[in-house]
């Protein structure tokens, strides 16, 4: 029995030891402080960071935060001085009221840690409140007859503080008819009564006047007074009388203003004045004054506003009802005030920890948030939830506080952002509920490598590719977000053939896309395996590998490859025998062939390209074997050359040719006799392209031959008139000047009016001037056509005789010459008119309009070597419009220009096919040619 008792001792130990170990721990995360009210903004509660273990520079560090709900922040923490100060000023009177103690209490979140710390600071009282009455006077109605020792309660006066600072004492001024009574109530209350210590008499004093003082226990004492006025009535035998002393009612808090709640009932068995009763509030505080209502003459008690039991749920006062012979009763009113379903849950997050890392383990906290409702009782309590979610659960943290954890392991790839509500409803009837919504991000991490789409590649290439040409391009996907998703391409480090994979294919690291490096030959190698790898950018990265394989595609890029018969190196060619008496499809010999290609492109087939007699020898499509197609004659050659071509099936088709030699005898001596004739017969497309090279320098050859003498022949024969023209010329030096049509005329003319060129007959030479091209309408001075010698050209030249004359014409008629003294202008004789006077005589006049008419023509067409300008040769401007040359004999045919060959007419021009020259000038190499 002994042993049984001894392990129930330790266990009870063990237990004891384990509640007091848990009230320890809660009162240690119960943190206490307090704090006089009225203090400054700034007043040091406590030493926060010391109380949590914590340094100053670790609140901020921790992101250490007060939480309180729905109230006043009264408190702050100073993050420098890891300290609690207040938040502002605090009136202890306006938070608790006249409760004994003034407590408030809060949290205090250290964040990192998810961890919460209750505080508790009491607000205590100081005499910041003098006692206060109701009403600065007071009005007390005594009957004369009023035996000694009555009493008349006195109002009470109200002080906010508490203990020593509230209500302490009252004190009467000094009278002879009264004294003053102090009650204590059972809540403590102190409550003054007058008491009448000696008989009144209304004729020695309708009055008294009477002052109350109320002093408190503070320090320094303060008090307030209140003036009372006894006033002596006349005999007033009963007093009203409340059916009861104490009214207790109770109402909802949602009850509308007006709201009847109770009528107080006083009864005064007096008659008239004496028995009619008054009501009014006695004993009621300020703020109750203004949510309730008496009237006056019924004593009917109703709300003026509306109530909110959340405020206050009790109120407390007095009703005095008074006669109008002076007397008074009193009766005291208790009204409660029930709680309505009012109110909705208040949902206030305290933290959100947001985005949160897709490793976070289990139980990790998402939301700290609290969760109170203002109501009380079933109406007050509150029921969290959150929708049907596996991720997530709610747990109830410490009384009204919630934290939102993680369930299970979370999974961005999955759900990268997840939508969460979480409900507060009470337990009202009906219940109200609350909805708050929480955006929760899920923040990625390298947890997935890159995925290929397939698990192996397959790629084909056609051989002879261009370089850099790309063969493929492989993607891989990365689930992951950001840098973790940024996937990177290479190959695996490979030798092919003894050289680097990279020598082969390279690959774009972010494109995935594969490149040829070189150009790639099917009959080398067919394919290449290769390994492509992804990796990510993330830290650490995470890759994945891929097997790729490039097969070659055959391309039909070699020709067929002759085997047999091969050409000898010595140069000679191979003789095939085939003896006369041979039937028909007797083997002569077989052409063997290969082909590099694979497939199609080494399909071969074989055909006579050539034979020197058709006819007589046939090759097998597909075997390549030359048999005879007939029976051999005696009048067959005995040398036979056939050209066997192979040609394969790709596309394009290539093919090779080989010339065989089959030589046709029955005895081998017959054959010897003609070997030494037989040659390597020559390439025909070799001869043809040397017949082709020899026609066509021959008739380059011919067509140069011919341009070099047609040439010779054009310069013979320039040479020749040349000559012609210049014996012509010299037969001309003996005949005077004045046989010919009065050269020296025209070109006074021309020089004085024109100013285009100049005749001299004396020294039979011609100054032929070209005019610049600057100027249209202006001819240029002979002065200046010798100073320019590039546009002015002197040629000598003699008058043709008239035996060979270049134009055909009239023979000169002296008759129309003008003489010496007749010439206008300054190359007339010395004797003559100066002032270069026209010829009276009217023939030779007509003479000289010919003349002019000829050299205008001459110049406006452009076909005369001397240049022109305006075709009127400036007659019009100087004549006037009415000169007109329509009615002038043509003499152009008859008018010639030393030094030229040409004469003045158009149809010389317009005959030689030449096109009229502009007024502006003739090139240079128009003059060189009339030089020549």
């Amino acid at each position: 029995m002994a042993a049984p008792t001894k392990c129930q001792l330790r266990g009870r130990l063990v237990l004891l030891c384990s509640l007091l170990g848990m009230l320890w721990e809660a009162r240690a995360s119960q943190i206490r402080y307090s704090v006089p009210e009225e203090t400054e903004k700034g007043y040091i509660v406590g030493n926060i960071s010391k109380d949590l273990a914590l340094e100053p520079r670790e609140l901020a560090e921790r992101r250490v935060r007060i939480v309180s709900r729905g109230r006043t922040q009264l408190f702050s923490l100073n993050p420098r001085s890891g300290t609690l100060v207040t938040a502002g000023r605090i009136d202890r009177e306006e938070l608790c009221a006249q409760s004994p103690r003034c407590l408030v209490n809060f949290k205090v979140l250290v964040e990192d840690r998810v961890k919460l710390y209750g505080i508790e600071i009491e607000v205590t009282d100081i005499n910041d409140s003098a006692p206060k009455f109701q009403a600065e006077s007071l009005e007390v109605k005594i009957n004369e007859i009023a035996v000694p020792g009555a009493r008349y309660p006195l109002p009470e006066a109200i002080d906010p503080d508490i203990g020593v600072n509230s209500l302490q004492s009252y004190q009467l001024s000094p009278n002879h008819h009264f004294s003053l009574n102090v009650q204590t109530g059972d809540n403590g209350a102190i409550n003054p009564e007058l008491v009448l210590e000696r008989a009144l008499d209304r004729e020695e004093a309708t009055a008294h006047h009477l002052v109350l003082t109320a002093s408190d226990g503070g320090e320094p004492r303060r008090s307030s007074t209140v003036r009372i006025h006894v006033t002596v009535l006349d005999t007033n035998d009963n007093a009203p009388v409340f059916a009861q002393r104490i009214y207790r009612v109770k109402v909802l808090e949602n009850v509308p203003p007006g709201t009847w709640l109770l009528t107080a009932t006083a009864s005064d068995l007096d008659e008239g004045i004496n028995g009619k009763v008054a009501y009014k509030f006695w004993k009621i505080n300020e703020k109750q004054s203004l949510l309730f209502q008496l009237n006056e003459n019924t004593g009917e008690i109703s709300t003026a506003k509306s109530l909110d039991y959340e405020e206050c749920s009790f109120y407390e006062m007095e009703i005095q009802a008074e006669d109008g012979g002076g007397l008074k009763g009193w009766t005291k009113v208790l009204i409660s005030v029930e709680d309505v379903n009012d109110n909705r849950p208040e949902v206030t997050i305290t933290s959100l920890f947001s985005p949160v890392r897709e490793d976070a383990p289990q139980g990790t906290v998402i939301l700290l948030f609290n969760a109170h409702d203002r109501d009380s009782g079933k109406n007050g309590q509150v029921v969290c939830s959150i929708q049907e979610n596996l991720s997530f659960k709610l747990e109830n943290s410490e009384e009204d506080y919630y934290r939102l954890l993680t369930a299970q392991i979370l999974d961005r790839e999955k759900a990268s952002e997840y939508n969460i509500t979480v409900t507060a409803t009470d337990r009202g009837t009906p219940p109200l509920s609350t909805e708050i919504h929480i955006t929760l991000q899920v923040t990625d991490i390298n947890d997935n490598p890159p995925a290929f789409s397939q698990a192996s590649y397959s790629v084909y290439l056609p051989e002879n590719n261009a370089r850099g040409t790309s063969i493929f391009s492989v993607i891989a996907y990365d689930p992951d977000s950001n840098e973790n998703s940024r996937v990177i391409y290479s190959l695996a480090e490979d030798t092919i053939q003894g050289s680097p994979l990279s020598t082969y294919v390279s690959i774009n690291s972010d494109t995935g896309v594969l490149y040829a490096l070189c150009s790639f030959d099917y009959e080398q190698f067919r394919d290449l395996q290769m390994q492509v790898t992804a990796s990510d950018s993330g830290s650490p990265p995470l890759s994945s590998n891929v097997s790729l394989r490039l097969f070659v595609l055959d391309q039909n890029d070699n020709a067929p490859e002759i085997l047999y018969p091969a050409l000898p190196t010595d140069g000679s060619t191979g003789v095939e025998l085939a003896p006369r008496s041979a039937e028909p499809g007797y083997l002569v010999t077989k052409v063997v062939a290969v082909d590099r290609d694979s497939g199609q492109n080494a399909w071969l087939s074989y055909r006579l390209f050539k034979a020197s007699e058709p006819g007589l020898f046939s090759v097998g499509l597909h075997t390549g074997e030359v048999r005879t197609a007939r029976a051999l004659l005696d009048r067959d050659a005995l040398k036979q050359s056939l050209v066997v071509a192979v040609q394969d099936h790709g596309q394009p088709p290539l093919s090779a040719t080989v010339t065989l030699t089959v030589a046709i005898a029955d005895s081998i001596p017959d054959i010897l006799a003609d070997l030494g004739s037989l040659q390597i017969p020559a390439d025909l497309e070799a001869s043809d392209l040397t017949l082709y090279l020899v026609v066509a320098v021959a008739v380059i050859s011919c067509v140069f031959l011919t341009f070099v003498i047609t040439l010779l022949a054009l310069r013979l024969r320039h040479w020749h008139s040349s000559h012609l023209l210049r014996a012509t010329s010299d037969g001309l030096a003996g005949v005077p000047t004045s046989h010919f049509v009065g050269v020296d005329g025209v070109r006074a003319f021309l020089q004085t009016y024109s100013q285009e060129f100049s005749l001299t007959a004396d020294s039979r030479k011609s100054h032929l001037i070209f005019p610049q091209p600057n100027y249209a309408d202006t001819l240029i001075s002979q002065q200046s056509c010798e100073k320019n010698e590039s546009l002015c050209v002197s040629v000598d030249s003699k008058f043709p005789i008239e035996d060979t004359p270049l134009v055909p014409q009239a023979p000169p008629n002296t008759d129309w010459r003008f003489s010496q003294a007749q010439r206008p202008g300054t190359s007339g004789s010395q004797n003559g008119d100066d002032t270069g006077t026209w010829p009276n005589n009217q023939f030779d006049t007509e003479m000289l309009q010919a003349m002019i008419l000829a050299s205008a023509s001459e110049a406006a067409d452009g076909s005369s070597t001397l240049g022109g300008g305006a075709g009127t040769m400036g007659l019009s401007a100087r004549y006037g419009p009415q000169f007109t040359l329509q009615h002038v004999p043509d003499y152009r045919q008859n008018v010639y220009i030393p030094g030229s060959n040409a004469t003045l007419t158009n149809a010389a021009g317009k005959r030689d096919g030449k096109a009229p020259a502009g007024g502006n000038g003739n090139k240079k190499k128009s003059g060189k040619k009339e030089k020549k």
